[in-house]
């Protein structure tokens, strides 16, 4: 007899995660063991780390999920699992440890797109919250440190489409937020602590710009898909304007001297980092928050015109930034288009959106190969 019951795993990065989700609406269980600790001494993740430390977490976090759930293993309809985009080796540890779960309890396995997984948190949290459907079409923003993307998101019978329309061409918005972290002297993951100071700074006091994006055009280009370059994002240059405007306005000396203050704190807050930056370095900071976040709402809300969508979703790790939350939310309100993220648990990564996201996927017989292989560089739509 079916139960609706998926355990959802996720290793694509730096959190180890396990969750049981019901019928893809109800959150039994959500465990997530992060590794932020084992890797803020380098400012960014480390390949191999995260490898280790998934191997040595995944068993205990499944265990705390089922525990947590109140149901047995043989209660599961099916194990779902992140198949990629993510780190190769981080993959492999979810994947392997899914494959061998699934093949002793003679269970489906599922594999999942980690980008669908963060836009069907959103998804989740709105069918938990049993609220209204968001219209469709709805434009998905997937922002976060791996990741920048915009996608046309529909309903097919059971099963959901995604058109991709816009995606970054170097660094992801999240990825921005901790290398200007790190460059200024602040701890890791950046995003919180950027977050977290911006709003004792003057947002305006830095004229960050962004340059137009013209990539090559393609012959069979030249004629169509204008939206294909209209929608892209790029972050590289405003992380070299930082620096520029450090090298410039001689900030090194304080940077250092903030790093080393830091140091000495034992799990140091971006509190203690207030009074350790000057008024010049808070308004750093806000103006580069407000110019990346300008820059995503801009392109969001045009590409949500273009296309006719009837709502706007934001997810990842970057949507839990409160200035995005607030800008996009005023401007959502003003074109009277319905705009959801998920809750601040389900944006950054975690297993309840693999297992929500494998829903359909179950409903439609859409099971995982025998030789599934981890996909560092998998793309979700056309």
């Amino acid at each position: 007899m079916s139960t609706g019951l998926i355990l959802g795993i996720e290793s694509s990065c730096d959190e180890t995660a396990a969750a049981v989700v019901r019928h893809g609406t109800e959150t039994l269980s959500n465990v997530v063991a992060s590794q932020i600790a084992t890797h803020a001494p380098y400012g960014g993740v480390v390949p191999e780390l995260a490898s280790r430390e998934h191997l040595r977490n995944i068993v205990p976090v499944v265990r705390a999920a089922i525990a947590e759930a109140g149901i047995t293993l043989q209660d599961l309809d099916a194990v779902a699992v992140t198949e990629g985009p993510g780190l190769a080796g981080a993959l492999l540890v979810g994947i392997t440890y899914a494959k061998s779960l699934a093949y002793a309890l003679s269970k489906p396995l599922i594999a999942v797109n980690h980008i669908e997984g963060h836009i069907h948190a959103v998804l989740l949290e709105q069918a938990e919250l049993a609220s209204e459907s968001l219209p469709l079409p709805a434009l998905a923003l997937v922002v976060s440190g791996g990741h920048t993307h915009l996608y046309l998101a529909h309903r097919n019978g059971e099963s959901w489409r995604y058109c991709n329309i816009g995606h970054t061409v170097d660094d992801a918005a999240g990825e921005a937020f901790d290398k200007v972290a790190k460059l200024i002297g602040l701890g890791y993951p950046g995003g919180p602590w950027i977050d977290a100071l911006a709003p004792h700074g003057n947002p305006a006091a830095v004229p960050f710009s962004f340059a137009q994006i013209k990539p090559k055009v393609h012959r069979n280009q030249a004629h169509g898909d204008d939206w294909d370059r209209q929608f892209r994002f790029s972050f590289s240059g405003i992380k070299t304007a930082v620096l520029r405007y450090v090298q410039t306005h001689d900030l090194s000396a304080s940077i250092q001297a903030r790093r080393r203050a830091l140091a000495q704190i034992s799990n140091p807050k971006p509190a203690d980092a207030l009074r350790l930056c000057n008024e010049e370095t808070l308004n750093l900071i806000a103006s580069f928050q407000r110019a990346v976040v300008d820059d995503l709402r801009r392109k969001t809300f045009q590409a949500a015109e273009a296309f006719d969508a009837a709502s706007i979703l934001v997810s990842g790790g970057v949507a839990a930034n409160r200035e995005l939350r607030v800008r996009f939310t005023a401007e959502a309100a003003e074109r009277s288009l319905p705009i959801a993220f998920p809750s601040l648990a389900l944006s950054t990564d975690n297993a309840a959106m693999v297992a929500a996201a494998a829903w359909p996927k179950l409903l439609d017989k859409e099971y995982a190969p025998a030789d599934l292989s981890a996909e560092p560089s998998l793309a979700l739509g056309r």
